[in-house]
């Protein structure tokens, strides 16, 4: 109910923002173009946006015999978040990253890179799809998806009304002044809400990631990977298609490292640092198993001496197996 709620706010600001759009360079007649044109985005980025999203960026389909490893971690991965296991995509490009796609858990896709799947250790891929599991299970990719496309038609209608004379039309009520107001500052506006959601959003699907995965450790050892690699290698299809750099687990277009108005993704290190706090909590060591649990030996009574009775710490007998388990086919 929560994330519903979240999606239909942020879906009437960016309608209303698209509308100031059309109200700065066409004036009533524009306002009323644009809430046509919002209507069409919505339905069109709610039903084919997953598919957009994939083809732009150069994501191909595999099936279980191309990834048995990959497919076998994202169903697993999946029954444990409690959700269908999505349609399984590669990216061809040698910069380790990830994003997930799709309008519902049952209609979604995760998208895994080539270089996340050769650079990365089998723990550490596991932790990168658990994290955009609970983006899917949050129902974040749709919002995500969403505020690209708004974001995308925003800047697209504030320059068609410039480049068409929006800034002389005799309905506009601020005239040359508005459309350049709807050129520069709609677009960054549309961008600055676009940022605000990614960023919230990525914290909450580390910490979601974690607890699937039950080692939020291999997330943090992953970031830190992906970090330093993605500053080295170019994503060329993220280039041409800067919109949604945010779906991505790590920004693909540089090593900007500020959580700010203008990064589309945390500082990777104030996620980690959250990682740690969240093993810490979950008593989650670095090779991801949790300590066999122990129980305090209470003062018997005498008759229970007498009786050599008493407590005994349990067998921890089935530990590595319960740990093996949780671990699932990353090892």
């Amino acid at each position: 109910m929560l994330n519903f709620l979240r999606t239909t706010v942020l879906l009437a600001a960016l309608t209303a923002l698209f509308m100031g759009v059309g109200y700065l360079v066409g004036g009533q007649s524009g306002m009323l173009i644009a809430f046509v044109v919002a209507a069409l985005t919505n339905l069109f980025a709610y039903w084919n946006s997953d598919k957009m999203v994939l083809r732009m960026q150069g994501a191909r389909a595999v099936d279980p015999h191309q990834q048995p490893d990959l497919y076998r971690t994202v169903e697993a991965l999946s029954q444990r978040a409690g959700i269908p296991t999505p349609k399984i995509y590669v990216i061809d490009t040698d910069q380790p990253n990830a994003f997930a796609t799709g309008r519902d858990p049952q209609n979604a896709a995760v998208a895994v890179s080539a270089g996340l799947l050769r650079y990365l250790e089998p723990r550490e891929v596991a932790a990168v799809i658990a994290h955009e599991l609970a983006h899917i299970k949050n129902r974040d990719t749709l919002t995500m998806t969403i505020t690209a496309t708004f974001a995308g038609a925003i800047s697209m209608l504030a320059q068609f009304g410039l480049f068409f004379g929006g800034g002389n039309n005799r309905d506009n009520p601020l005239g040359p002044i508005g459309a350049l107001l709807a050129v520069f500052i709609a677009p960054v506006a549309a961008m600055l809400v676009q940022m605000a959601v990614s960023r919230t959003r990525e914290y909450v699907a580390d910490k979601d990631g974690g607890e699937i995965m039950g080692d939020p450790l291999a997330l943090a050892s992953a970031l830190n990977k992906i970090s330093q690699l993605a500053q080295r290698t170019v994503n060329i299809t993220a280039e041409r298609n800067p919109a949604q750099a945010h779906m991505y687990i790590f920004n693909p277009l540089n090593g900007q490292r500020m959580d700010n108005l203008f990064s589309t993704h945390p500082d990777p290190r104030n996620r980690i640092a959250a990682l740690q706090k969240q093993a810490s909590e979950m008593r989650v060591d670095s090779t991801g198993r949790r300590p066999a649990p122990r129980f305090a030996q209470p003062q018997q009574s005498t008759a229970s001496r007498e009786n050599g009775g008493g407590w005994r710490v349990p067998s921890t007998g089935g530990t590595e197996a319960d740990n093996a388990t949780r671990r699932g086919p990353w090892g």
